[in-house]
């Protein structure tokens, strides 16, 4: 049952692709908002956008890229003018046992982890 509980809102989610992020952006849809989906695979972006239907625009871009979190605010910006909902989803699962994690895989988990969130909110403050 859906509620419409997002009618008329402007929603971010990266990570919309695949997964939880992409179960999302179909639930806020179904909920009337209209969505942004970020991630970096245009393949999977393109499915994404044909499974969900309607209301939704995917940006590919890596949430470790400023300029690609750039790219993603200025296209909400220029559709829109605002949003209303961030959905900081994006995320990689490479794993290693201790021991054998190279500073290269740490530089990859972290540089999504950590500063992707970090930027993937700061950059939308002005558009809320």
């Amino acid at each position: 049952m859906t509620t419409k509980l997002l009618d008329g809102k402007i929603a971010v989610i990266t990570g919309g692709n695949s997964g939880i992020g992409l179960a999302t952006a179909q639930r806020f849809v179904q909920e009337g908002a209209y969505v942004f989906i970020a991630g970096r695979r245009q393949n999977e972006l393109d499915k994404a956008v044909k499974q969900i239907g309607r209301n939704v625009i995917a940006v590919q871009g890596d949430v470790s890229n400023v300029a690609d979190l750039d790219r993603l605010y200025d296209t909400a910006k220029q559709q829109e003018g605002r949003i209303d909902v961030l959905f900081a989803n994006a995320g990689i699962a490479e794993l290693a046992p201790l021991g054998s994690i190279t500073e290269s895989l740490f530089d990859k988990i972290f540089n999504v982890h950590v500063r992707g969130l970090l930027f993937i909110v700061q950059k939308a403050l002005p558009l809320f």
